[in-house]
């Protein structure tokens, strides 16, 4: 009886040993397809960021580009980053961006801690406190650049457009929340292509025109000054990828 049992726990221990070693290949191909490495702070000197405009862009462009590889990257979250942190923040960008959950900027980007000065909400718009949030950001953080992001399927952009088609009302304060959106969508139509993909681009250049054009001087110097760039971006939730299509 003793040696029956003893076979038995012998069997049961070789199986699992033998699941594992089945296992540990599929494992290994997987980590080997997601590569992995350690991204360090975006550079900063006195509290600020030293990136200039196309220096800032340039990492949103190189992160993504590894987003779109599977690359995993590590920023540092360490407690000597958080302590660091705890004094000052030195962001080098201020992305405005909806509040949809498949829209992360970090992991878009792969940035970590204190990088990102993010005003988001449902549609990406820019009303007062965003607009606040906006030139504290440049005239107190001292971003170089600021990014305004839609994303495809965005449903405050389709609901701002049943609004214009179907004249349709929404309970509590999301009818408010989307009528920012609407002069978008009236100014999209006509425009070729899907009409949702081209009302979002359209909220989106109209939200980075005002910016442009229409902002205090806490925004206007630096622009005109070259020290500050806005840029509308779209991005494309099956793929992931960042088209920034309005820099100019």
């Amino acid at each position: 009886m003793f040696d029956i049992n003893l076979s038995r726990r012998t069997l049961v221990t070789g199986a699992m040993t033998t699941a594992t070693i089945a296992v540990a290949p599929a494992s290994a191909q997987v980590a080997s397809r997601h590569q992995s490495r350690v991204v360090p702070p975006a550079p900063t000197k006195d509290g600020k960021t030293t990136l200039d405009p196309d220096g800032a862009l340039r990492l949103l462009e190189d992160g993504n580009a590894a987003f779109l590889r599977s690359e995993i990257l590590n920023p540092d979250i360490s407690p000597q980053r958080r302590l660091e942190l705890a004094r000052y923040q030195a962001p080098f960008v201020a992305y405005v961006s909806c509040s949809d959950s498949r829209v992360p900027p970090e992991l878009l980007f792969g940035r970590g801690l204190g990088e990102l000065f993010i005003v988001r909400n449902a549609g990406n718009t820019v009303d007062t406190v965003a607009k606040g949030s906006i030139e504290f950001a440049v005239a107190v953080l001292g971003v170089p650049l600021i990014v305004v992001m839609g994303h495809e399927a965005c449903g405050a952009v389709k609901a701002a457009m049943d609004v214009v088609s179907k004249n349709a009302r929404f309970p509590g304060a999301i009818g408010t929340m989307v009528e920012p959106i609407i002069p978008a969508v009236l100014e999209a139509r006509g425009i070729a292509g899907d009409a949702t993909e081209a009302a979002i681009r359209q909220n989106v250049r109209r939200t980075v025109r005002n910016l442009r054009e229409a902002s205090d001087p806490l925004l206007m110097k630096p622009l005109v000054e070259g020290k500050l760039m806005i840029v509308g971006a779209y991005y494309e939730l099956g793929t992931g990828r960042v088209d920034f299509f309005d820099r100019s």
